[in-house]
């Protein structure tokens, strides 16, 4: 076994397989498998030092007998990989058909890919390597139970909104929590996000967490609709308003009343239209085509666009006081290529789903065809990725997908590579700014996790903090080096760390 960094605690008092926690009960529940005693007890004071109730098992068995039979009551599993009878891989497969919603992170002593994509297959929720450093595995726990509060929060409200914002990326996390924070407002949300990218499930999630989840979710999508019919849509015609309207409509706004309508596209409005809804907006009521009678309506309103709204006024495409009554609130969606583990699960997720429609035996993804998904870059966004797996489905001819069934623009995509030449004197930098230029490039390709960055340049953390803070690297000027300068990002399922470190599941 490799030794854990823990510095040594008094020997706690449970016997193995306890089920009776001393924490008051309605702290979270945490069970250790571990068959090592010291291993085991130490991590069990740690989390114990911040407050979780623990049970301890040192063998996988026991353990996933314990937990079925709700013996153990649990909110989170934390097992050894290496264990005799029962390893870690195993209990985890287990625990995901018996206890689906139970999050599971596999400790091991051994570090590369291929244990890495196991403990993903098996379903487990994080992929930790000892030793292991305290700030991590806090961080990993604390995303674990979010994780699951979250799930049950949306199954109470909706079994089939579980999927919708489904990801643990450091992005995806924020607009989880922004999400749970804005959804029982009534405020006016402006969801912004590449083409493809999730926004419409943004929109739902937040309606279905809202007090108006039983009403009416309406959407319209502006730039697919011709400027005349999109104001029909939007408001309704009274009978004879035009030569084809030979009975009155209700328009969208009066068909949400009482929920919410979703904007999509919105940018895509003419500035006719917008002037419409400008005043639609502030008046609360609306009037249909051919009408002058003013109906009211209560409809909460969310807006959607691919484009930097806050710069179309500046263009004179966009009315710059619509804008301020639609960006109330903003919720920037992040590019699939910005989420790192999350592109694989997600993947993995489509993949399940085909084969199910389809009524054919599961597929896995091997290994290489993870990696060829996470390095390429997705400008169609989880749209593209979602066809990448129809096809891999398609021409599957074995239990695992493989590499030639790629599409070829994402199996011979390669990374940028970091070249270093100079044929001039005036070309030739410093072996300072060499070394800058190489560590942003090492955080690039690690998006942003410093810790990680460090590993593979050699050093420790702490001497990479102390160059970044002498370069002026180290906040927003690191985000050079990966999405925002997030370290946390690839520690929650960011790029290359992920494959040795972490779960990151799907969203749409």
């Amino acid at each position: 076994m490799v030794p854990c960094i823990f510095p040594k605690r008094s020997h706690l008092p449970w016997q193995e397989g306890t089920a009776a926690f001393t924490a008051p009960c309605m702290s979270e529940r945490l069970v250790i498998v571990e068959d090592d005693p010291i291993q085991s007890d130490l991590l069990a004071d740690l989390l114990k030092e911040h407050g979780y109730d623990v049970a301890v098992f040192s063998e996988g068995a026991r353990a996933l007998a314990a937990l079925e039979g709700d013996a153990a009551p649990a909110d989170l599993v934390i097992t050894d990989v290496a264990m005799p009878g029962m390893d870690g891989i195993q209990l985890c497969k287990a625990l995901k058909e018996s206890r689906p919603e139970l999050p599971v992170v596999v400790v091991t002593g051994e570090s590369n890919v291929g244990t890495a994509i196991n403990a993903l297959r098996a379903g487990a929720y994080d992929f930790l390597t000892k030793p292991i450093d305290r700030e991590l595995l806090m961080a990993c726990v604390k995303r674990a139970l979010e994780k699951r509060r979250l799930v049950d929060e949306l199954r109470r409200r909706e079994p089939a909104s579980e999927s919708m914002l489904f990801g643990d990326s450091e992005p995806m996390r924020q607009v989880r929590d922004l999400v749970a924070r804005v959804a029982p407002s009534g405020a006016s949300v402006l969801v912004q996000g590449e083409t493809g990218s999730g926004k419409e499930l943004v929109a739902k999630a937040l309606h279905m967490l809202s007090p108006r989840a039983k009403a009416p979710f309406v959407a319209i999508n502006c730039a697919a609709l011709p400027a005349s019919l999109v104001e029909s849509e939007l408001f309704g015609y009274a009978k004879g308003a035009f030569t084809d309207a030979r009975a009155a409509r209700q328009g969208l706004f009066v068909e949400a009343d009482g929920g919410t309508l979703f904007l999509d596209e919105v940018a895509e409005l003419s500035l006719d239209n917008q002037a419409k809804l400008l005043r639609t907006l502030q008046e609360r009521t609306v009037r249909p085509l051919g009408s002058n009678a003013e109906i009211p309506f209560d409809a909460r309103i969310l807006s959607a666009t691919h484009k930097d709204l806050e710069a179309e006024p500046e263009a004179g495409r966009f009315r710059q006081d619509l804008f301020f009554r639609l960006n109330v609130i903003r919720i920037d969606l992040p590019p699939l290529r910005e989420r790192g583990m999350d592109i694989v699960h997600l993947a993995a997720r489509f993949l399940d789903g085909v084969c199910k429609r389809d009524n054919r035996a599961q597929l896995k993804l091997s290994p290489e065809v993870a990696q060829k998904l996470l390095s390429y870059p997705w400008p169609g966004n989880v749209r593209e990725l979602e066809n990448c797996v129809e096809r891999l489905s398609a021409l599957a001819r074995s239990s695992e997908v493989s590499v030639g069934d790629l599409p070829d623009k994402v199996r011979l995509h390669q990374r940028g590579r970091f070249h270093v030449a100079a044929d001039a004197p005036e070309e030739i930098v410093t072996l300072e700014e060499l070394e800058k230029r190489y560590v942003q490039h090492v955080l690039t390709v690690m998006t942003g996790n410093r810790s990680r960055a460090a590993e593979l340049l050699g050093i420790d953390r702490r001497t990479l903090y102390r160059k970044l803070d002498a370069w002026g690297l180290s906040s927003s000027a690191a985000a050079s080096g990966g999405p925002n300068g997030r370290e946390g990002a690839s520690r929650d399922g960011n790029g290359a760390d992920s494959a040795g470190q972490g779960e990151a599941s799907a969203a749409n």
